[in-house]
């Protein structure tokens, strides 16, 4: 899934703004003085939409196309839900090492580990940057999509071997999916593209977690 259409056709046009920049060509007379009406900064030229002509625009009107992507309560929301759902991925994989029969198991859960970690780090620097979490108001955690309840964490700290894998990989599997529904919720909602890269990077890794864990 890719960030939404609107906020990639924007990028692209300000990336072709910056490109275009004219600064010297439009300088002045032989003697170097500015020309009556000039614009104070270099000029850029902007694209036009379609059948219409580019224009010229001063850097300040250029840096007003930019899209506002302050975060809103989606973002906050699922930043916040998400960092929950990753630590329960890190209990559920903290198990295999000991707990997991085949090498495979133990291989994935490490894999999954290494990849959720460093999420919640930077989730974690996301919220600090803006202002620490939100409330939220009521809400239960374990009615989250794909979260495991406590009768099956336990269930799953009491198994080993063949029966330990074959519970993990039910419940993490789930976990993945509920994790992509979640992912997807806030590419439809949200607002910050920083966050949408986040939501992007789950849906990339985990959609190939869960062919991964399926093919065991």
């Amino acid at each position: 899934m890719l960030i939404r259409r609107q906020r990639a056709v924007t990028a692209v046009v300000l990336s072709a703004v910056a490109v275009l920049a004219l600064g010297a060509c439009e300088s002045g007379s032989e003697q170097g003085a500015p020309r009556a009406g000039a614009p104070s900064g270099p000029a850029v030229v902007a694209p036009g939409r379609p059948g219409e002509q580019a224009r010229r625009i001063s850097p300040e009107e250029a840096a007003r196309m930019l899209p506002d992507e302050s975060p809103n309560g989606a973002d906050f929301r699922y930043v916040q839900m998400m960092l929950v759902h990753h630590r329960q991925a890190l209990t559920m994989t903290d198990l295999a090492a000991d707990r997991a029969g085949s090498t495979p198991v133990k291989k994935v859960a490490e894999r999954i580990a290494a990849a959720q970690a460093p999420e919640i780090g930077a989730m974690e620097g996301w919220l600090k940057n803006n202002g620490g979490p939100r409330e939220q108001g009521a809400h239960d955690h374990h009615s989250m999509p794909g979260m495991a309840t406590e009768a099956q964490l336990t269930e799953l700290r009491n198994t080993k071997g063949e029966a330990f894998d074959e519970l993990f990989l039910k419940l993490m599997i789930r976990h993945h999916e509920g994790a992509l529904t979640m992912a997807a919720e806030v590419l439809s909602e949200g607002n910050n593209v920083l966050v949408e890269e986040m939501a992007n990077d789950v849906i990339a890794q985990q959609t190939a977690e869960i062919h991964r864990m399926r093919s065991l």
